[in-house]
C-alpha cells in the first residue's frame, strides 16, 4: 500500500458556537480550493463539514461551549500514477464532549438524541453521501473524532 505524503495542512480551533459553523465550512472549502475542485466537490465538502461541526455544537456540547478542532490535509500518493489516484482531501473534526455511546445507532438515518428542535437525524448519512470515506471514533464522556476523506478529480 502506498504511503501518503502531506502536501499541505492546517489546524483550526474554534469554540462550539453556532455562528462558527459557517466559518468552519468556509475555511475548509477555501483550503481545498488550492486543488481547483469543481463547484460540486466544494459543495460536498461544505455540506459534510457543516454536518460534522453542527453535530459537535448540538450534541457534544449541548449545554456548554466546548472546543472544536479541525484539521485538513492535502494528501498525495507519489507511487501512484493514474488520474483515478488524484489528491485526497483529509478532514478531521474532533470534540471533547459527551461522546457517542452507540456509533452504529447514531449513524442510522433519522436517529437523533435531540429531544427538542428540528433535528432530522441525517448528519452522518449526509457526510457519508458527500465524502468518499468516513470514520467515526467516539467514547462516552471523552468526545468524538470524525475523519472524512474526499478524492478530488484532476481537471
Amino acid at each position: 500500500m502506498a504511503k501518503a505524503v502531506i502536501k499541505n495542512h492546517f489546524k483550526l480551533n474554534i469554540p462550539g458556537r453556532s455562528q462558527n459553523e459557517a466559518f468552519a465550512r468556509t475555511a475548509v472549502a477555501a483550503f481545498a480550493s488550492q486543488l481547483d475542485p469543481t463547484v460540486e466537490e466544494i459543495n460536498d465538502i461544505k455540506a459534510a463539514v457543516s454536518e460534522a461541526v453542527t453535530n459537535c455544537i448540538v450534541h457534544a456540547y449541548a449545554d456548554t461551549i466546548g472546543n472544536i478542532e479541525i484539521v485538513a490535509r492535502i494528501l498525495e500518493f507519489p507511487e501512484r500514477t493514474t488520474d483515478s489516484d488524484s489528491p485526497w482531501l483529509y478532514i478531521r473534526i474532533r470534540d471533547k464532549g459527551c461522546g457517542i455511546a452507540d456509533i452504529v445507532q447514531a449513524k442510522t438515518p433519522l436517529f437523533t438524541t435531540c429531544a427538542e428542535g428540528e433535528r432530522a437525524g441525517l448528519g452522518f448519512a449526509v457526510m457519508e453521501n458527500f465524502m468518499d470515506k468516513l470514520h467515526v471514533r467516539s467514547k462516552p464522556d471523552c468526545g468524538t473524532t470524525i475523519t472524512m476523506q474526499k478524492r478530488l478529480q484532476l481537471k
